[in-house]
């Protein structure tokens, strides 16, 4: 896949998260912007999967409280 062109964005940070960024991107010879990329993508990838867990549930049956309660006691759980 193609690396997608970079658009500039101007992204204010508290001083302590910014440092430990700068410090970051040192230590792992990145770019501040390689280091935030990459958490975003992390955060984005997360949420995509909650996204699609959710929506797999839409599938699921859906039983009433009660009727749960009398298929638990019907097997023996209860």
């Amino acid at each position: 896949m193609a690396e997608a062109k970079a658009k500039q964005c101007t992204v204010y940070f508290d001083e302590h998260i910014h440092r430990a960024l700068k410090l970051k991107s040192a230590g792992t010879n990145r770019s501040i912007s390689d280091v935030v990329n990459e958490a975003v993508k992390a955060l984005l990838a997360e949420d995509h999967q909650n996204l699609m867990a959710f929506e797999a549930q839409d599938y699921e049956p859906v039983i009433s409280y009660e009727d749960l309660l009398n298929d638990l006691k019907s097997e023996g759980k209860i």
